[in-house]
């Protein structure tokens, strides 16, 4: 089968992928780090599951996207990565313009305001959601047989 006219040379796409993959680690790390360096301060807030706790797995799940993205160049990695960045962004940004109250056993995390911490976690979250979505669609493009 010849390959694909357009299609670029596997080396040219390296530096891509890497820059993409360090963004991403990047993110998730200070992502971790902030989550874990505020969830003491968050135990208070909960009953059965504290806000603390669920920083905590936040801080973990991060740590752990970023430490498969560094260490292997799966694709199960890339998704898992986009699901904690993509999920923690988004929880972040509900719960800041959204008072849901609580879900069960979650409780109410309403915070209606912006701090330095916040703020540095929602710009991490984001900038390893963008990556890692430009990544996946790179991976889907890449397996899509040519029209015809």
């Amino acid at each position: 089968m010849a390959p694909r006219a357009h299609a670029r040379p596997r080396l040219e796409r390296r530096p891509l992928h890497l820059l993409l993959r360090l963004l991403a680690v990047a993110g998730l790390a200070i992502d971790a780090a902030v989550h874990a360096r505020l969830a003491d301060q968050y135990d208070p807030i909960g009953d059965s599951i504290s806000q603390g706790t669920l920083f905590r797995a936040e801080a973990a799940a991060a740590s752990l996207a970023a430490l498969l993205l560094l260490l292997g160049r799966r694709r199960s990695a890339v998704l898992f990565a986009w699901l904690v960045a993509a999920s923690g962004l988004g929880a972040l940004l509900l719960y800041r313009y959204v008072d849901v109250g609580a879900l069960g056993p979650l409780p109410n995390m309403y915070e209606p305001i912006w701090f330095t911490e916040k703020t540095l976690a929602a710009w991490a979250e984001g900038v390893a959601t963008a990556a890692l979505t430009v990544l996946l669609l790179l991976g889907l493009r890449r397996r899509t047989p040519p029209p015809g």
